[in-house]
């Protein structure tokens, strides 16, 4: 049995300015939008910073056990036992279809692929291998009938739920058709909301043909819309589900702080060749709570307005939404901590100093944060 900590939420705000980009494209390719507090706000949907913050995992912790989501489950899995098994591909396929064929998985348009995207770590993946990898050599002899009753009892439905992945852990995994599969998420993100009003604007490009000699026309033209904005973005992690999840309350400490750097540091690279929007955040301010996660995207209900300046009012206004609703609702964090890059000297740091503290460099923030972690374990 696992013994998991009381109700703990990590709850983070960030305070992002981007300059002229287009992190994440509609269906007509321009930036999306949202209507807030009665005026259009850029927005960049939590879908598009989720793999972004994955995308960081990869790249940062290569060593870690990482997943996947596709529909190509049963070429992954065939991809390993070949490899594993020194198998061709062929015959690795057809152990690997018969080894997955239990789990009823629905098919989807194109041979070989679900109908859904399947969310599993790699190391999930090589369990399922260790089930049947001693007998290759016997499997292979069998016809299909024999094969598939072969490995119909295999277990593979509870490999598949155990030893989940941080990225698991943190995201979960929704499989509609197969509900024993699903994995409770420990982690909302909201999507990125500009803290004041945004109006599309469009690039006219043109682009030269370098081997046009006999005109002075543009090779190519066309237009890309585009805006700047400074955006609240908030996601909060239950440890106490990513403890549950994980299996491991230390592996799931260890992830808050992944998480924590991830989240805050990751950039969505829509159009990023052609606007290298690569800014760090003014502001994170990290909050630990054992009642209920809380957003403070009320702050920015009314939009900010200023011609001097958006991220230092911004962070003002945060500030004292936390302050407001700390004193309102009498609902004290356990902790909070903050890093940002405002002027120290200016009252909209020192707005910010007395609602979250004084002001850490990121890396003592993400100490602060893990260390308080284990003292919400001994006081649940």
């Amino acid at each position: 049995m696992i013994v998991t900590s009381a109700r703990t939420y990590i709850d983070l705000h960030v305070l992002h300015t981007v300059p002229p980009a287009n992190l994440n494209r509609d269906d007509n390719g321009d930036p999306k939008e949202a209507f807030f507090g009665g005026v259009r706000r850029s927005r960049v949907s939590s879908q598009a910073w989720k793999r972004a913050t994955r995308a960081f995992f990869a790249e940062h912790n290569p060593d870690g056990d990482r997943a996947m989501r596709t529909k190509k489950i049963a070429e992954q899995l065939t991809r390993r036992l070949a490899e594993r098994a020194s198998l061709d591909t062929e015959t690795a396929a057809r152990i690997a279809t018969s080894a997955l064929q239990p789990l009823d998985i629905k098919p989807g348009k194109k041979a070989g692929e679900t109908a859904y995207l399947l969310f599993f770590g790699h190391a999930q993946l090589d369990a399922v291998i260790d089930l049947f990898v001693d007998d290759v050599a016997e499997l292979c002899e069998l016809g299909d009938e024999d094969l598939a009753a072969r490995l119909k009892d295999l277990p593979v439905q509870q490999t598949l739920n155990q030893g989940h992945p941080l990225d698991v852990g943190l995201f979960g995994r929704m499989v509609a058709d197969i509900p024993a599969l699903n994995v409770d998420a420990a982690t909302q993100v909201a999507h990125a909301l500009s803290t004041h009003a945004v109006e599309l604007e469009m690039d006219y490009y043109t682009a030269v043909d370098d081997k046009q000699v006999d005109s002075t026309g543009a090779g190519m033209i066309g237009t890309v819309g585009f805006n700047s904005a400074t955006f609240y973005r908030y996601a909060t992690v239950g440890l106490h589900q990513l403890e549950t999840n994980l299996a491991d309350p230390a592996a799931a400490r260890d992830g808050i702080r992944l998480f924590t750097e991830a989240f805050a540091r990751s950039m969505p690279t829509g159009k990023e060749n052609a606007f290298a929007h690569h800014t760090r955040p003014t502001l994170v301010a990290a909050v630990i709570r054992g009642d209920q996660p809380v957003s403070l995207v009320s702050a920015f209900e009314k939009p900010v307005a200023s011609t001097s300046g958006i991220a230092a009012t911004s962070a003002r206004r945060l500030a004292e939404e936390h302050s407001r609703s700390v004193a309102q609702w009498g609902d004290n964090p356990l902790f909070t901590g903050v890093c940002h890059t405002l002027d120290p000297d200016s009252p909209e740091a020192g707005k910010v100093g007395e609602a979250f503290g004084d002001n850490r460099t990121f890396a003592e923030l993400l100490d602060a944060v893990q260390a308080h972690l284990p003292a919400v374990q001994e006081v649940a």
